[in-house]
């Protein structure tokens, strides 16, 4: 009898920037031939992309039903489905995931867990039934670096390595020299508020994530030796646990759906087609940060006044009220009629970004966006807001393929510096350089060969793992 299939089990974090690269794994691992559980509540279970079909018999997803909390809205499952006040209330609704989660393990007894930052409790109830865990970082190495040992947040919390915003404004002592990754004032401001809010059960997010890291026998990290190898190797140093690398998990590229697209998709690829080869500029801001009133009219008045190409994808502001159009600026889409295009709410964003008349993106830095945009070696434009994002701007920065718009003395963003990063990204002679780096850099983030090859270490390593594990058990 042949040798029974690796079974393991993927637990993310409830907000799409999270739950998108645990699928991505997960299609890569049963690619590979392993069977996979995926653990998510049900409504996010249903939301995510489909897989492909001749993998269907290798992935179950498996309903964990998120419990009703006071103050958490019905149907509320995911960051991305409530402001930010609300996601304190998501952390409590997800911590009562305990016992759902070990019913899993006592009926299902997978392998291995692979698991997010958020999940001590899911760590320690694997281990009690001898199921190892596996911590999967859906972060690049470089964000990761940058957090420190898990001593040193262990500390007072956290806060002695951390003891203020401020401390988190400069490159630290673990980061390669000459790093110039550290956070802008206002990107520390906004992390340090939620890093360090207790959450339930008296844990902050500092916390849960050396709790994952202490709990874990390994590191898996969506990354890749060929872009931030020196990262890589300060994880491995300072976390003093094997760290594997898994690779960038590019997505598939998009079907062709032409066929499939409804009407407005229909005249906006129409016009994409008529649009000069790479003059473009693609922006989107993602799921998780909701733009304010005063940064989509900056982020308008600096696309008029760059006179680039655009597509724009907005999520309807929740500040707007009346029509969508009532989000922009007075007269703006009069004025960048025919130059530009701003379509409301979800989009097709690899279809668009795979199309030959996009030459560049502005955007928020995340990590997930970052490879899809990049394995198309486009110029990037960053404003970065939130959790890693302006970790990751710095580095993509300091390797001369992204222009960042300069925050005024407000730290704020302002239309004069969005047009003007515009500028040196797409047109000028100046940033030739730069358009250059970026179609290099397409070689290793659109190389699937080499990504396969980290999936294969890593199912290697979870093989001889278990191997080893069984040998000692005998």
């Amino acid at each position: 009898m042949g040798e029974e299939r690796l079974h393991v089990a993927l637990l993310p974090w409830l907000a799409f920037g999270h739950m998108i690269p645990f699928l991505h794994l997960a299609v890569a691992l049963a690619a590979a031939g392993l069977r996979v559980s995926f653990l998510s509540t049900p409504r996010n279970n249903r939301r995510l992309p489909k897989i492909p079909p001749h993998l269907t018999s290798l992935i179950t997803f498996v309903d964990l039903p998120l419990p009703p909390i006071d103050g958490l809205p019905d149907q509320a499952e995911a960051t991305v489905d409530i402001p930010e006040d609300k996601v304190p209330l998501l952390k409590n609704a997800c911590d009562l995931l305990q016992d759902p989660f070990k019913d899993f393990l006592a009926q299902k007894s997978p392998d291995f867990l692979l698991h997010d930052f958020f999940h001590h409790w899911a760590v320690a109830a694997a281990h009690d039934v001898g199921v190892p865990s596996v911590f999967f970082v859906v972060f690049s190495a470089t964000a990761t670096a940058f957090s420190g040992p898990p001593e040193a947040l262990m500390e007072d919390g956290g806060k002695k390595s951390w003891p203020s915003p401020e401390s988190m404004t400069s490159p630290p002592e673990w980061l390669p020299s000459g790093s110039t990754v550290a956070f802008r004032r206002r990107e520390a401001e906004l992390l340090y508020l939620s890093a360090f809010a207790m959450t339930s059960m008296g844990l902050t997010d500092v916390d849960r994530m050396r709790l994952a890291v202490e709990g874990c026998a390994a590191l898996a990290v969506r990354s890749c030796r060929e872009y931030e190898g020196e990262y890589l190797d300060v994880v491995r140093r300072i976390f003093r646990k094997p760290v594997i690398p898994v690779g960038l998990l590019p997505p598939p590229p998009p079907p062709p759906t032409g066929g499939d697209r409804d009407d407005n998709w229909g005249r906006i690829f129409g016009w994409l087609d008529d649009q000069p080869p790479k003059s473009v500029v693609f922006v989107s801001f993602g799921s998780e940060y909701k733009l304010t009133e005063s940064e989509v009219h900056e982020l308008a008045y600096g696309l008029e006044l760059s006179n680039v190409p655009f597509l724009w994808a907005l999520r309807r502001p929740s500040w707007a009220s009346g029509s969508d159009e009532e989000a922009l600026p007075e007269g703006f889409q009069t004025r960048t009629e025919g130059r530009g295009v701003v379509s409301f709410g979800w989009a097709p964003q690899l279809e668009i970004l795979a199309h030959p008349s996009i030459g560049g993106s502005l955007f928020h830095s995340g990590w997930g966006s970052i490879i899809e945009t990049l394995g198309y070696g486009h110029a990037l434009v960053v404003m970065p807001n939130i959790i890693d994002q302006g970790l990751n701007a710095r580095l993509l920065v300091e390797k001369g393929i992204a222009v960042e718009v300069e925050r005024g003395d407000d730290d704020c963003f302002h239309r004069n510096e969005i047009a003007k990063a515009l500028q040196m990204a797409m047109v000028s002679s100046e940033g030739e350089g730069l358009r250059r780096k970026a179609r290099e850099t397409a070689t290793v983030f659109a190389d699937r060969d080499l990504h396969d090859k980290y999936i294969k270490e890593f199912v290697d390593y979870l093989l001889k793992t278990r191997n080893n594990q069984s040998i000692e058990g005998n």
